[in-house]
């Protein structure tokens, strides 16, 4: 449980950094779990270009991130950050054409990234890289100490998003910080650059987790990496899910978890465990980056990440919270498990109660929830069912409701709209788990 003082610094990191962008998750493309190092301005245009013609710019995606290795391993004469002019002969020339191809740019020298102004002010589609400490993560140049200098050359080259790595940490004499400090100086940086050229950048963090983040993360940037590096394989999954379980209320408007990039597309995931993946990332109000190679993606998975129904949940304009869990299912309440995370969670929407249901156990299996287990969905009252994964309306669930043969380590995504009181007569008169203090007006006790 976190203690009044946690919750204090919390409260006040969601507003202090509500700038005017970042309100919502971004929805985009990122290069690196695609291709790593293995890139280029040809590459990345062909992929934007399948950015258009899949149609994920018209389903939202409109941010293109250029991740590590897009820079040169040494510094100007002067002390500049400089781009490989062989991989990409004019870095603005590329903003500006992923822009006229209705793309907002974002790249990561370290991870560096731009916002398309006059699409939204408020996310990017590429988002820019960079580094906090000597070097990034695959050994070009990092940002410390020349922060003032790298954030004004990101915003030359068109960019106003940045993706900020954790690598290469100067010794404790040199730095003098801890984790937060370390990133408040390219924040600091970031601010001045805004100033001076009225550029606000988008700041994401990707410190893995460490510090507590979720506790200070939005008063610096508006999105912190909860854990370490994702892999396409259901166990890393399940293993952000259970971190994601104990720290989901750190999300708010402005300033977001990040679960790391999307692997849909990538490794052996089977079809319902990207279902489970895009759901739970897009619920839990993280940023959706799209890094496969989107020359061989299959119809089945581009059609998972246009699901309009789940991005819907993503990008809520009312509510800004993460969902989160009211039961743990297999493995009890409160205790961590990377194998068996929370299985039932539920979140508020500005259309209804979202549900969510994870299976994951190794064969199907019926899911089963009262209610008044969600702290959103009201006693006394039966809901309509909407399923948001086959589009179906399912009927109306009366105090319960249980969905049927979730497939093995797959998902129920359920939109709950009330339906009017529920039917007169029903026993116990009291729904909840309970009924110790359920009781009439004449004094009749309803206990069990």
């Amino acid at each position: 449980m976190l203690s009044a003082a946690a919750l204090l610094v919390y409260a006040s990191a969601a507003v202090a950094l509500n700038n005017g962008v970042a309100k919502l998750p971004v929805l985009g493309f990122n290069t690196w779990n695609a291709y790593h190092c293995d890139i280029s301005q040809e590459l990345v245009l062909q992929q934007a270009q399948y950015m258009k013609t899949l149609g994920l710019l018209d389903a939202g995606y409109t941010q293109f991130n250029l991740d590590d290795c897009w820079g040169v391993k040494t510094r100007s004469s002067s002390g500049e950050i400089q781009y490989n002019t062989t991989l990409f002969p004019d870095m603005n020339n590329y903003t500006a054409t992923l822009n006229s191809m209705g793309l907002c740019v974002d790249f990561t020298p370290f991870r560096t990234h731009v916002i398309c102004p006059d699409r939204f002010t408020v996310r990017s589609a590429a988002k820019p890289y960079s580094d906090s400490g000597w070097q990034t993560c695959a050994g070009y140049v990092g940002s410390f100490d020349h922060e003032d200098q790298d954030a004004a050359s990101f915003q030359s080259w068109g960019f106003d998003y940045l993706k900020y790595d954790n690598c290469a940490i100067p010794f404790d004499d040199v730095v003098q910080q801890n984790v937060l400090g370390k990133y408040q100086r390219m924040q600091y940086a970031l601010e001045r650059v805004a100033n001076s050229t009225g550029t606000t950048f988008v700041y994401s963090l990707c410190e893995w987790g460490w510090s507590q983040v979720w506790l200070w993360g939005a008063s610096v940037a508006h999105s912190w990496r909860i854990d370490g590096d994702i892999a396409p394989y259901w166990s890393s999954l399940t293993s952000i899910i259970d971190q994601l379980s104990f720290i989901n209320f750190g999300s708010q408007f402005y300033g977001h978890n990040d679960m790391d990039i999307l692997e849909i597309g990538n490794g052996n995931l089977t079809y319902d465990e990207s279902k489970t993946h895009f759901t739970v990332w897009a619920f839990a109000k993280s940023p959706l980056l799209i890094s496969a190679d989107l020359s061989t993606i299959s119809q089945e998975n581009v059609d998972i990440l246009k699901n309009s129904e789940i991005l819907a949940i993503s990008q809520d304009n009312v509510y800004g919270q993460s969902v989160s869990p009211f039961r743990w299912g297999i493995n009890p309440d409160w205790i961590t498990n990377a194998t068996y995370p929370a299985q039932y969670w539920s979140l508020p929407s500005e259309n209804g109660t979202v549900i969510m249901l994870i299976n994951t156990l190794d064969e199907p299996a019926d899911m089963f929830f009262n209610l008044t287990e969600s702290p959103w969905l009201r006693a006394g009252i039966q809901y309509n069912v909407r399923d948001l994964w086959s589009h179906t309306d399912n009927g109306t669930a009366v105090r319960n409701y249980t969905a049927a043969g979730v497939p093995s380590h797959g998902v129920a995504a359920l939109l709950l709209t009330e339906a009017g009181p529920e039917p007169q007569g029903l026993f116990p008169p009291c729904a909840g788990e309970d009924l110790s203090s359920c009781m009439a007006e004449n004094g009749t006790s309803y206990a069990q």
